[in-house]
Formats: C-alpha cells, structure tokens, sequence
C-alpha cells in the first residue's frame, strides 16, 4: 500500500531551509567565538606565567636583601622579600617553596586569600609533583578544576636549602567567562532564529504571492473563461513569472479563440448547402432525369464545402509559425509567373505592369496564392473585356505585389469588412458569386504570415486595386 505523505508549500520549504542555513551559522558562530576566547586565555595565562617567572629569574641575580644590603644568603629569605612585593592577579598564586626535590616542600605564600577548595599551597601532593617536576612550564588536572603553573629553581646556598619560584594559574573563572558568552550567544541566536521565523514567514509569503496567484488563476480557468490575468508587480524573478503565465494565457485565448471561431464559421457556412443536399435527396423522385438533376445538384454542393472546408483549415494553420516559410526568391520572377497562371482565370484585359527586379524573403507558394485568389476576386467583380493588371514595385524599406481592376470599385464602407471572414461586403461589385467568402481573409492572413499587410485603393480611372505590402530589411 502506498502512503501518501503530506504536500509542504514552498513556503514552508523556503522558511524551514533558511532556518536551517541560519541556525548552522550562527552555531559556527557562537563556537567560533567560544573557541577564540578560550584561546585568548590561554594565551594571556601563557604570557602572564612568562612575565612572572621572568620577572623573578632577573630578580635572583640582582636582588638586595633590605635586612643586609647584600646578596640574599638562602633561598628562603630570597622568596620571602620577592613574595612581599608583588601583587597577584586574583586568579594567580605565588609561592615559594623550598627543601629538595622529592620530599615534601616548606611553603612561603603571600597573605591572601583564595577559595580553600582552589588554593595550590593547601594541595600539598600537587605541590609535590610541581616540585618534583624537572619541567619549568605544566598543566594540573586536579578535581578542582585545571591548574597552569610556571617555576624558577633556586640552586641551594652554603647557608640553607634549595628553593622554588611557583606562579600558579587558575583559568576556570575565565574559562566560565567564555562559556558564559557561549551560551549567551547561542540564547541570541535562538531569539534571532524566532524573528527570522516571523519575517521570513512574512517575506516569503510576499515573495511567493504571485506564485499564489498563478496556481489560483490557473485553477479558476476554464475553456469559457480564459480572460484571468496577474497583476505584475517589480522587476524580479517572480514578475518574469507572470508575464510568462500572461503571454501564456494570451497564447491560449488566442488558440481557444481561433478553435471557436473554426467550429463557429465551419457551423455556419456548412449548414446552408448541408440543408439544400439533404432537401434535395429527400424530394429526389424516381425519374432519371430528375435523379440525374439531383446528383448534379447535390455534387456541386459537396464540392462547394469541401473548399470551404480547406479554405478553413488553412486559416486555421495561420497562426501556426511555419505557416510561412521564406526564402529568398527573385521579385520579378515571381510576378511573372502570377501573371502566366492567372491569365487563364477568364477572358479579361491581363496586363503585366511594371516590376521590381530584386530579391526578397518570401513564401512563394503562399504568395502566389494570395495573388491568384486577387486576380480571381478581381475577374468575378470584372466583365469580359475590362483590364485587370499584375505588377511589383519596390521602395526604401519594402516591396508591394498589386492587383488593380477597372470594375465598378469597391464602397468606403465595405471597405473595412472585406478583408473579414464570410463578409463580401454589403453591396456586390459585379456578377453574384456562389464563394464562401474566405479569399480576402485568406490573403490577409497570407500578408500577416510574412509580417506584412494588405490594402485596398481605388485604381485611378474606376475600379479597385489590393496591395501586398511586404517590409524588407536590409
């Protein structure tokens, strides 16, 4: 069986990943710091026993007993006038000890006063040990807490016994300093970690609040309603974010848009000779003549819809992006081969116009496409007879193909639906026609397909002339 384990947010991601980036650093931190205090402590008791011992070893050789005015006769006075004149840290003894080596030493201290359960001149074994030692510098481990010593010797006199300088250290109340800085450290961080719980908590929501939106908005769309935007908001990240999701959005309006516009206009121009094929095989008799009438009829419908239908479908792939595949092509080859194909489309004045003789990035195949569909928009808007001519011309930043009639023109306020889809305007140039009303929007889309546009003028004289319009880079 599988478990399904609970879904953390982000949010919550983000947060407990700060957290733990925060608390590993100030943990170094507090260790870092504690690490360099016990360092320093032990390095100010290093120089402390140095300072000491070396004060008194200058003291040997140049001391001057006050009782005498002369050198020092035995060790035990010699420690006893250094003993009286120095003044020791609170944490440092100093001792004199004298008898040899080995046996339990005699002790000279100073008159004061440290805890009876630290004092080194009441630990007669350490003492011992100190004394003993053939080490000028040591460490004690005693129950008591650690002990750093330093001592001089002091060779016997013809009047007594060998002695010892000790300077004696006890860093556990400094050691206690720097835990103590330790665990306030650490009870710093613990309240540092609580505010960054609470202004992370705060900023990542904020951070993330577009991030929000996004999986809201893309569970509150739906096929009927895809208008939904984020607002974006600043320059990061996140705004990148929802601009993405909006052009998105748009990209998918657009696609849902176009799917409803097909399945609308298929509906729509579909239903007419679908209604007039079934009106007829339904009334069809059984006379010969009558079924052969009908067949014809009924033919001419299912071929009238399956144009409609390609012509669909091609407006359809329109906003695919490889619905135009430009490559350079010869202008003025291209124009003269629309002229040889569209002459055939019906008895009329063709005429090859002037002709721009350059290369341009182009769709052959669509734009000569788009050509023919004007030329056969201009012969069923013509009569036999009348003009109708080809051409290309060029300018400083783009080139135009044209199709220019001299029929009975085209009124201003047709103008602006034609190029729409089933719309042939409100008053007919010329014969009826049986099209769907597909062509101009097809050589539209074609112009637009190539970044470019297609115009309607009035051809000088009567008539209408459209322009591809196609910009050139150079």
């Amino acid at each position: 069986m599988t478990v399904s384990l609970p879904r953390i947010s982000a949010r919550v991601r983000i947060l407990l990943w700060l957290l733990v980036v925060m608390a590993v650093a100030l943990g170094a931190v507090a260790v870092t710091v504690r690490s360099i205090l016990q360092r320093d402590v032990d390095q100010r008791v290093s120089q402390l026993l140095t300072q000491e011992t070396g004060e008194f070893a200058n003291f040997v050789p140049q001391g001057v007993d006050p009782g005498t005015g002369g050198r020092f006769d035995t060790a035990d006075r010699l420690l006893r006038v250094y003993l009286q004149r120095q003044y020791a840290d609170p944490d440092e003894e100093l001792l004199g000890l004298t008898g040899r080596p080995g046996g339990r030493p005699d002790v000279i201290r100073q008159r004061r006063e440290l805890p009876q359960d630290i004092a080194l001149w009441r630990d007669s074994a350490s003492l011992s040990r100190i004394h003993a030692s053939e080490d000028s510098f040591g460490t004690l481990e005693r129950p008591q807490g650690e002990l750093r010593w330093a001592k001089v010797e002091i060779g016997p006199s013809p009047g007594g016994e060998p002695g010892a300088f000790v300077v004696a250290f006890h860093p556990e109340r400094e050691r206690a300093v720097a835990d103590k800085t330790f665990w306030t450290l650490l009870a710093l961080s613990g309240v540092a970690l609580l505010m960054t719980t609470g202004i992370g908590w705060a900023v990542a929501g904020r951070i993330l609040a577009p991030v929000r939106i996004v999986r809201t908005t893309a569970a509150e769309l739906t096929e009927q309603d895809l208008t939904r935007r984020i607002p974006v908001e600043g320059r990061d990240d996140i705004a990148a974010l929802a601009e993405t999701f909006n052009a998105m959005l748009d990209r998918l309006e657009q696609a849902f848009a176009a799917q409803r516009v097909f399945v609308d206009d298929a509906g729509h121009e579909l239903r007419t000779p679908i209604t007039i094929v079934r009106g007829h095989l339904e009334l069809m008799g059984d006379d010969p003549a009558d079924r052969e009438e009908t067949v014809r009829l009924v033919t001419d419908e299912l071929d009238r819809m399956s144009r409609i239908v390609e012509d669909l479908l091609l407006l359809a792939g329109a906003e695919r992006p490889d619905f135009v595949r430009p490559e350079p092509v010869q202008l003025a080859e291209l124009t003269a081969d629309v002229f040889v194909k569209v002459r055939t489309l019906g008895d009329r004045k063709w005429q090859l116009d002037c002709v721009a003789d350059l290369e341009v990035r182009l769709d052959e195949q669509r734009m000569t496409q788009a050509m023919v569909q004007l030329a056969q928009n201009a012969v069923q808007h013509t009569v036999p007879g009348q003009r109708i001519r080809i051409g290309s011309r060029a300018g400083a930043d783009r080139v135009e193909l044209y199709v220019a009639d001299h029929g009975p023109g085209i009124p201003p306020e047709d103008a602006e639906v034609i190029f729409e889809r089933f719309r042939r305007g409100t008053s007919r140039r010329g014969t009826r026609t049986s099209g769907a009303g597909l062509g101009l929007a097809i050589v539209r889309a074609i112009a637009e397909g190539h970044h470019g546009r297609v115009e309607l003028h009035r051809t000088e004289g009567g008539g209408a002339t459209f322009v591809l319009t196609l910009e050139t880079t150079s």
